[in-house]
């Protein structure tokens, strides 16, 4: 198992199958394509760590965590870009910003990343969808969930 350097946990050992290729890079990181995808301490985050420049690494969270209406509107491009056909090979991410205040941290659902899971390739995409933004309030979707359901 190789070992990587990370920027919020050090050094740790990954499975080759947590590397994913990212040709296009992430937008504003173009140069940086090589990255593993961990677990995160503090579910239902992830980490996707570069593996070019250990001080970069962005912190993920599955769209349908608080928002289970969220769907993938991506052009047919994208599904090529990562070698898919279909949306269900994918796992769909979004990059989560935190502020000091956590309570605020907030999801871009409308770049949300797409990975292949079987050919280990990646790509941010831009949704199609107007409904989704730029930051949308984790906590508070969780909470509307909540108080929907009651």
């Amino acid at each position: 198992m190789p070992s990587i350097q990370t920027k919020q946990y050090g050094t740790v050992e990954i499975d080759e199958r947590q590397i994913i290729d990212f040709p296009a890079g992430l937008f504003g990181f173009e140069r940086l394509c090589r990255f593993a995808l961990l677990d995160s301490h503090r579910p239902p985050f992830y980490i996707l760590q570069s593996l070019e420049e250990p001080a970069t690494a962005f912190v993920l969270i599955d769209p349908m965590v608080f928002r289970p209406d969220y769907t993938l509107d991506v052009t047919e491009e994208d599904l090529e870009a990562v070698g898919a056909e279909d949306v269900q090979e994918l796992l769909v991410f979004a990059i989560v910003t935190i502020p000091d205040d956590e309570r605020l941290m907030t999801a871009n659902l409308q770049g949300p990343l797409v990975i292949n899971r079987k050919r280990r390739v990646g790509r941010q995409t831009i949704s199609t969808n107007p409904s989704w933004g730029l930051r949308h309030t984790i906590l508070e979707e969780l909470e509307r969930l909540r108080t929907n359901a009651c």
